[in-house]
């Protein structure tokens, strides 16, 4: 019996996110960062907790959607210079879909070109921005993934494998907000095929599987497919943590007792002998002591 033939439900062998560790250890950072900084990381806060909660409500459909699946979140591939995040990788018996997720605040609209212009409420108005294209930053993952497939499968079968790339694997931007309201009415049919909202992406998954001409995919080929691909993820930089850790590291710590310099110091004895943390410069007149996070 296969893995799917008990339960249709999908399978999410990965279900952790890079994101949450890494908004976890700002919020770690904040606690301790000046106010002027406070500000800035309160805004980059905002926009990781605003893509979680966006990836939380793709996760919610998939979850649901009572399809025999696999489902890969949250996937970094590298290769040679490139690289790409992807929020969500589905893998069907017929297609495998490559999700990009955004979390957008106000309405999109999609015109002939392709542009996506957002429009946001500004006092008694509302002011509307281009804003840089899901679809181009899905079509690059698609390469990506495209190239390391390629290299796995040698000259040979990647010949026949480039071929049937196209029917097999589908990009999709999933808008996450369901708030916000998509016009699309002058997009191109292939744009409008590519974007939808969350409450419309298990209709998405099964009309693709229908659509599709390639053969149907085993249990064990599923399986294989999802094993190479947490195989390929790799890990994610903190770019966010990293700059904040060097913002910090570059203001000048003020002791709150005394008003002097605070500063590294090695503690040579007891518990934490070894370990560094902060010591005010005027000891041994003032003790005060913070560890170093």
């Amino acid at each position: 019996m296969g893995l799917f033939e008990k339960k249709g439900d999908p399978i999410f062998w990965k279900e952790d996110s890079h994101a949450e560790a890494e908004l976890q250890r700002l919020n770690e950072l904040r606690e301790h960062a000046p106010e002027e900084i406070a500000r800035q990381m309160d805004q980059d806060i905002k926009l990781i907790a605003a893509g979680l909660s966006g990836e939380k409500n793709v996760a919610y459909e998939l979850k649901n959607s009572h399809i025999p699946m696999y489902v890969l979140h949250d996937l970094y591939l590298v290769k040679d210079e490139l690289s790409a995040q992807i929020d969500y990788l589905v893998l069907t018996k017929k297609c495998s879909i490559v999700i990009e997720c955004k979390n957008l605040f106000g309405n999109i609209e999609i015109n002939s070109r392709g542009d996506f212009i957002r429009t946001l409420p500004q006092g008694r108005g509302y002011k509307k921005e281009c804003i840089y294209s899901p679809i181009t930053q899905n079509q690059r993952h698609m390469e990506l993934i495209r190239d390391l497939c390629l290299e796995a499968k040698g000259a040979v079968m990647g010949y026949f494998f480039d071929r049937w790339f196209p029917d097999f694997y589908k990009p999709i931007v999933v808008l996450a907000n369901p708030k916000t309201v998509l016009n699309d009415r002058y997009a191109k049919k292939e744009v409008k095929a590519q974007v939808i909202r969350a409450d419309h992406l298990i209709e998405t998954i099964r009309e693709l599987n229908r659509a599709s001409k390639s053969a149907s995919s085993s249990d064990k080929q599923m399986k294989e497919t999802a094993e190479k691909f947490l195989e390929w993820n790799q890990p994610q930089p903190m770019s966010f943590v990293e700059k904040y850790e060097k913002l910090l590291a570059q203001q000048e710590k003020v002791c709150p007792l005394c008003g002097g310099k605070m500063v590294k110091r090695v503690a040579k004895k007891g518990a934490y002998a070894g370990e560094e943390f902060w010591g005010c410069e005027n000891f041994p007149h003032c003790r005060h002591m913070e560890k170093i996070i």
